[in-house]
């Protein structure tokens, strides 16, 4: 099948994406971006705007030159020529031509209003604009899409006129007019409505542009497709100004997994989620956990009827298999937790718990328990998997005897204040006794552990924190109150979560710190 002719998947991450607020991505990232959306398989990738800012006329140069796209071709945006200008001698055309982009996707005016008051030209000359930029870019060898902006409220406040701009535009030879709810407001049944019109009208192939404003952007999408468009654009990780972009990759998981429409290679889908975290990785934006499809979140479970009930059939309480899009089930242990979350989750660990009731009983009701004190396991594997060996295996996993640990902080007149934390303890048969210093109490803390228990396994030098959350669990106490730890920790192939609590934050710190670097013991030492 003719991906490009059939159906258009385009993505505008590189472009409209890099609106979001926040979001600052420089020429290697976009050019790194690009390869991670070609190897998802979308037809079209839009990267930017040359000659509007040295950064996208710089991508476009180096694009020319390091990029081997194997599915996607690269689209430059820009605008129609300027009123009174002929298109061949506009500058900003001439970068467009210029690009060495095969495809042009030109913005133009379709809301009479924002004509005459942005543009300020008549309604003739955007039209002339129109015919004269889209013919003089086709005369140059290049495809070219339109987007129709502002084009459904330009629609409600002058049909004729909006229809007459995608008239125009196709007729001077654009493939597409993708229709653009650049404010984001619209609603499906709208959507539907105008595309169908659209359609009947003008015979124009017809795509959509869609906004999150509404929180309706990827039903938009889906209804301006089921009505009739055959070219989608969207965001990776809906990406884009305000509330984003329509989320590409849901968008396109719908067509495929719930609509039975080929748009993508086959096969590729399955790289979504692997593809969705590492564009984040680069825009530096934290994944949305909870984000369709992909988020670690979309297919994790809770309730203790739910795994029961997974138990049995893991398509009881989830709408696919999460293979499909790369991803895969998670489970929970809260203390929502029953029996069957536990075996699950100690079958998911390496540990058959389905014979021994009493176990799992025990397991289960310490986790109740310890939760009611205010740990927390769904966000914490690695301290669950410590509890769990304890109770399997008769003992907590342990690599050190600590004796005491303790943390002075001081300040001096005209200096900042400085932590200095000392900790005894006992490994391979070895008492060390260290001090370390950090910017703060556990800061130092985390010093004088890891240089304590590295003596005895050097292997703790590959250990790094890489995220630490506090949290006041009942915060009518005051300074007093009970306070929940949570630290992230890798050893720069994986990472796992660990969990402390205690009556302040440094002792709350001193268990999940233990228990991080325990539990990477334990994993380089089975």
């Amino acid at each position: 099948m003719d991906l490009h002719g059939a159906f258009h998947v385009y993505d505008t991450t590189l472009r409209d994406g890099a609106q979001q607020e926040g979001l600052n991505l420089s020429v290697a990232d976009k050019l790194s971006i690009a390869r991670q959306l070609d190897g998802l398989g979308v037809g079209y990738i839009e990267g930017g705007w040359p000659g509007s800012n040295p950064k996208d006329t710089e991508f476009f140069r180096r694009a020319r030159e390091e990029l081997d796209l194997k599915h996607a071709r690269l689209a430059a945006f820009g605008a129609t020529r300027r009123a009174g200008v002929r298109a061949a001698d506009d500058p900003l055309v001439a970068a467009l031509r210029d690009s060495g982009a095969g495809v042009v996707t030109l913005v133009a005016k379709s809301h009479d209003r924002h004509v005459e008051l942005a543009l300020r030209t008549t309604l003739e000359e955007n039209l002339a604009m129109v015919r004269d930029t889209v013919t003089h870019l086709r005369e140059e060898g290049q495809t070219v899409f339109l987007d129709a902006e502002h084009f459904f409220d330009g629609y409600k406040a002058n049909r004729a006129y909006a229809l007459e701009v995608l008239r125009t535009a196709a007729e001077a030879g654009a493939e597409v007019v993708a229709l653009c709810d650049t404010n984001g407001g619209m609603l499906p049944d709208w959507v539907s409505d105008v595309v169908l019109d659209v359609i009947d009208t003008t015979g124009a192939r017809v795509g959509i542009h869609a906004h999150n404003d509404s929180g309706c952007a990827v039903a938009n999408s889906l209804a301006a497709v089921a009505a009739g468009a055959t070219h989608v654009q969207g965001c990776i990780n809906g990406y884009g100004e305000r509330t984003g972009n329509a989320d590409l990759v849901t968008v396109v998981a719908n067509l495929e997994l719930k609509l039975d429409r080929s748009v993508l290679p086959q096969g590729l889908l399955r790289e979504a989620t692997r593809i969705a975290h590492a564009v984040a990785e680069v825009t530096n934006v934290p994944p949305a956990s909870r984000q369709p499809y992909v988020g670690t979140s979309a297919f994790a479970h809770k309730a203790g009827l739910h795994a029961s009930a997974i138990k049995v059939d893991p398509d009881l309480y989830q709408h696919m298999d999460p293979l499909g899009v790369g991803n895969d089930m998670r489970l929970l242990v809260s203390d929502m937790a029953g029996r069957a979350s536990i075996e699950l989750k100690g079958k998911e660990l390496g540990y058959d718990l389905s014979n021994d009731r009493e176990l799992v009983t025990r397991v289960t009701d310490r986790v109740k328990a310890m939760e009611q004190r205010g740990y927390t396991f769904e966000a914490a594997d690695a301290s669950f998997e410590l509890l769990l060996a304890e109770e399997v295996e008769g003992a907590r996993p342990s690599y050190v005897d600590v004796e005491s640990w303790r943390v002075i902080t001081e300040t001096r007149p005209g200096g900042e204040a400085i932590s200095e934390a000392t900790v005894k303890l006992r490994a391979e048969g070895v008492r060390y006794v260290v001090t370390g210093e950090g910017n703060g109490p556990v800061n130092a803390l985390d010093a004088a552990l890891r240089e304590a228990i590295g003596q005895a396994f050097p292997e703790v030098a590959k250990f790094e924190l890489i995220d630490y959350k506090v949290r006041i669990l009942d915060q009518g106490h005051g300074t007093d109150a009970i306070t929940r730890v949570l630290i992230e920790t890798t050893d720069g192939e994986s990472s796992w979560v660990t969990v402390g609590v205690g009556a302040n934050v440094i002792e709350a710190s001193w268990g999940a710190l233990l228990d991080g670097l325990t539990f990477g013991l334990r994993r380089h030492h089975r």
